[in-house]
């Protein structure tokens, strides 16, 4: 199968090359890369194009503008979704496309891991990961209201995005990966393997505060989850 691997990009220049060298060493016969520039200000389209990956530009600022505008570019069966501090190991695809050889699958996610956190805050990201989140993920999709998908670390089935309408755009960033599981839900299975791991950065967690993000996510995947 093939797979489109969409990055969005805004203002990246930082940290875009590393990203992009590990997608690009991955391991698999057949997938695309798309990066996104998202708005950018800087030089994270001009590194972007020295890479073998297709950049395309959107003007729009968002996250979901940017995920849409990438899917509208793929040519893939699947949709990868991968952010641009994120670093995947070389078998990431080899490991999960297999996933949909079942066709009640329809996305495939996993935990992440925060390579540059503190050795107690990766430990126990993890651990809550791989334990909470595959148990919450069996509840909802048992309920039929949605499942776990990790917005840089997620892949969906080109059709069933296509039958959903896309993303919703009107989502700028918190709340946009359980939004999406819902509205994918309704097409198919949603799988969350403990061992789909995705590498990224915790600077998010340091410029904001622990506390204060994981408050933000919880309260916008229960609003979703409930709305």
């Amino acid at each position: 199968m093939k797979v489109s691997i969409v990055i969005p990009a805004h203002n990246e220049e930082e940290s875009i090359a590393s990203t992009l060298g590990a997608v690009c060493a991955l391991e698999y016969p057949d997938f695309e890369v798309i990066v996104v520039d998202n708005a950018s200000s800087d030089k994270t389209g001009e590194i972007a194009r020295t890479f073998p990956v297709t950049v395309v530009r959107e003007d729009r600022k968002g996250l979901l503008f940017a995920r849409e505008r990438g899917r509208q570019a793929a040519t893939g069966e699947i949709i990868a979704n991968v952010d641009a501090d994120c670093l995947p190991s070389k078998n990431w695809l080899s490991k999960n496309v297999p996933y949909f050889s079942d066709s009640h699958v329809a996305a495939v996610s996993g935990p992440y891991d925060y390579f540059d956190g503190t050795r107690f805050f990766r430990f126990s990201s993890l651990l809550i990961q791989k334990t909470t989140y595959v148990f919450l993920n069996k509840i909802l999709n048992y309920t039929h209201k949605g499942g776990v998908l990790i917005g840089g670390n997620n892949m969906i089935r080109a059709s069933v995005l296509a039958d959903i309408g896309g993303y919703d755009t009107s989502i700028l960033f918190y709340g946009e990966d359980t939004n999406t599981a819902k509205r994918v839900s309704s097409k198919g299975k949603i799988v969350f393997h403990p061992q789909c791991v995705m590498k990224t950065s915790a600077r998010r967690f340091k410029k904001e505060g622990f506390l204060k993000i994981t408050i933000k996510y919880f309260y916008h995947f229960f609003k979703q989850t409930v709305g």
